[in-house]
């Protein structure tokens, strides 16, 4: 009864940290740290590793690795860093225009370069896993939290792309229960069933300025009309002008989803084990509040008190599906060498669209995202039976296209360095350490604003990423 209640302590825990979750550390925003044994091994082995209780996260089938009960509790805390270099033109849809004077109402924006849009945020895993007996004894049962997506970039509010994003905040908490079942010796197969929370907070400011004069020049086919346009956003003196009037927008939603993952682990020969696992696709419709800050002589306008007014609304989003093949293979008794390849379902993934209770649509965030692949290899050497030193390597493909590539996640292809270690305290707990550098190619970026803003430029950037670990056997 005792060991169960630290298990309970240990699961409270972990959700009660999970709020602070919010970065992206792999392409897209993806997350993998759930153990700190593979970030040591730069993900590579993770549907078939052994004696560790994060696979009930990873691949239930490989919880038959474990011959006793287990609990493991894992902390990564990833330093992500960005300089932005580039400009925006505020009413980039004037710049077409023949007429010079109307042609000449598209300028530069001003603003900063944004400032490093990331922060040091700690990512928490909490898995545990229980070999069951008597006329059970050939299955495993386990549970699992982590956070298998999450997005935070933080732009200054002034910055030059601020029309595109200020805020992009995603946090996505998954709740795992996994069942293994032991055919053979040989094989072994598992399924999960996954809760999953999403919350979701994206900011922009809006260039009021374009939104007006492109309302007014929608009339400028009639006397009336031309000589509105032309007071009000012609005029040297004129009050609207691409870049100016700015207001505010922010949406927020939350949502509960169900998915699955179903997974098998082969092991052929003594020294050599395959593992594949597949995590299904999870349905999100995002529910929460449309909010914006309006200056006062824009809502006076016509139509415009009802096309920027507070209210409810919301989004639909689709988390992806993931396939992982793992293997492993024991050189010597003390050596081990580990691959993986993750293929992610990014292309689910085509645009958000952000909309009123009503279902009006009032505005668009495009992705248009390919699929994604991730390769790793890593190894494991036992220096004693107290101390194993691992290390990997990997790369991970982005979902991302230059023509497409928006601040809100200015990500790109990256190679994954990586080194840790276990000391085993005694045969029960043990201590894992690890330490990832992510090294990410330069991002181009090229985006238009719901507003009318032309945004190019690219981001320099990488990560370091701190984990500790440490696992109770009972």
């Amino acid at each position: 009864m005792k060991n169960h209640k630290t298990a309970l302590r240990m699961t409270a825990l972990a959700l009660g940290v999970f709020g602070v979750v919010s970065v992206a550390s792999a392409s897209g925003f993806q997350i993998r740290e759930n153990s700190i044994k593979s970030l040591g091994r730069a993900f590579s082995g993770t549907t078939t590793a052994q004696q560790d209780a994060t696979v009930a996260i990873s691949n239930p089938a490989a919880m038959v690795n474990i011959d006793r009960t287990t609990v493991s509790q894992n902390l990564s805390l990833i330093d992500m860093n960005g300089d932005f270099t580039g400009s925006a033109i505020a009413g980039a849809p004037f710049a077409a225009s023949t007429n010079l004077a109307v042609k000449a109402l598209a300028r530069p924006v001003t603003g900063g370069n944004g400032g490093d849009p990331g922060d040091l945020t700690p990512v928490p895993s909490f898995a545990a896993v229980m070999p069951l007996h008597g006329a059970f004894e050939n299955m495993t049962i386990g549970f699992g939290v982590n956070a298998p997506f999450g997005l935070k970039t933080e732009w200054e509010k002034d910055w030059v792309g601020r029309y595109n994003a200020v805020t992009s905040d995603v946090k996505v908490i998954d709740a795992t229960l996994s069942a293994a079942w032991k055919v053979n010796d040989e094989f072994s197969l598992g399924a999960s069933f996954i809760f999953q929370r999403s919350d979701v907070t994206l900011t922009n400011a809006l260039d009021l300025g374009t939104a007006v004069c492109s309302q007014l020049s929608a009339g400028a086919g009639t006397a009336a009309g031309l000589a509105a346009f032309s007071q009000m956003c012609l005029a040297p003196t004129a009050p609207y002008k691409p870049g100016a009037n700015d207001g505010f927008f922010s949406v927020s939603g939350k949502d509960n989803g169900i998915g699955y993952s179903l997974g098998m682990l082969w092991k052929p020969t003594a020294n050599l084990s395959m593992g594949y696992n597949y995590k299904s696709e999870i349905d999100h419709e995002l529910k929460g509040d449309v909010e914006f800050t309006i200056p006062a002589n824009v809502m006076a306008l016509p139509g415009m008190s009802a096309r920027f007014a507070n209210g409810k609304g919301g989004a639909l989003l689709t988390t992806p599906s993931t396939h992982t093949f793992s293997a492993q293979y024991n050189i010597t008794p003390t050596a081990r060498v580990m691959g993986e390849y993750q293929r992610t379902g990014w292309s689910s993934l085509r645009s958000v669209d952000i909309k009123r209770d009503t279902g009006v649509v009032i505005g668009q965030e495009p992705f248009n995202w390919s699929d994604s692949n991730m390769y790793s290899l890593g190894g494991e050497v036992d220096l004693s039976p107290a101390f194993t030193l691992r290390a990997g390597i990997g790369r991970d493909e982005t979902p991302t296209h230059d023509s497409h590539r928006s601040p809100r996640l200015p990500d790109n292809d990256r190679t994954l360095l990586s080194i840790g270690g276990t000391w085993n305290v005694n045969d029960r707990m043990s201590l894992d350490v690890a330490y990832m550098r992510v090294n990410l190619k330069d991002s181009p970026l090229y985006a238009t604003s719901s507003t009318g803003t032309l945004f190019t430029g690219k981001v320099e950037g990488g990560a370091n990423i701190f984990g500790i670990g440490g696992q109770i056997k009972f």
